[in-house]
């Protein structure tokens, strides 16, 4: 992520994640919380909207096909070849970027409607938490919004690091109106009360 970031979290540890074999944090398919906001009858409108550690874009892949023009980040690349196969599959006009994301300011400051979170925040060093949200908030146009699920598991260590709606909460509330921050309710069995969904307004 940065020059102090543990070699444990560096693109070269991710790919090794990757190449070994099928990660843990890889469901297979969008978040079930995603799911349940674009099938709902609050789905926002359809935008420009960037994930953030994209993964092999199960996430992203189901933005674009709901109308989003998506542009996906990660910088592992046996990932993002995952997200390019997918979305050719499905003739879908998303765009991938192989990149840290925190190398994204200030070349594409306010360029998005959305930002789309689901496991990149929990598995960052926790002492770039700060600097994610500053990231996220350059990113997005004046009242864009953050699309996040997170990881509020309790368990020591990580990644995944956990977290609480209260350090949500204290963390993005500079920077953004919280509009909703909630125990999702239909996660998938291993990570039943261990995740919230939130969707926040940039001030």
């Amino acid at each position: 992520m940065t020059a102090q970031t543990p070699s444990s979290l560096s693109s070269t540890a991710w790919e090794e994640r990757y190449q070994a074999g099928t990660p843990r944090w890889d469901l297979g398919h969008p978040a079930p919380a995603f799911k349940t906001l674009l099938e709902s009858a609050n789905a926002p409108q359809p935008g420009a909207a960037i994930a953030l550690g994209a993964g092999r874009g199960h996430d992203a892949v189901f933005f674009a096909q709901h109308g989003f023009a998506v542009t996906a980040v990660d910088f592992a690349p046996s990932a993002i070849q995952a997200l390019e196969e997918q979305a050719q599959a499905q003739n879908l006009p998303l765009r991938s970027l192989q990149q840290d994301i925190f190398d994204l300011l200030p070349g594409y400051a306010e360029q998005f409607d959305y930002a789309i979170e689901h496991t990149c925040f929990c598995a960052i060093d926790p002492v770039l938490r700060p600097a994610y949200v500053e990231l996220v908030a350059g990113l997005l146009v004046p009242g864009g919004e953050l699309l996040a699920v997170f990881f509020t598991h309790q368990r020591s260590g990580g990644p995944p690091f956990g977290t609480t709606a209260a350090e949500v909460r204290q963390l993005f509330e500079p920077y953004f109106e919280i509009l909703t921050l909630e125990p999702v309710t239909n996660s998938i069995p291993s990570r039943q009360g261990e995740e919230h969904f939130g969707r926040l307004r940039r001030r």
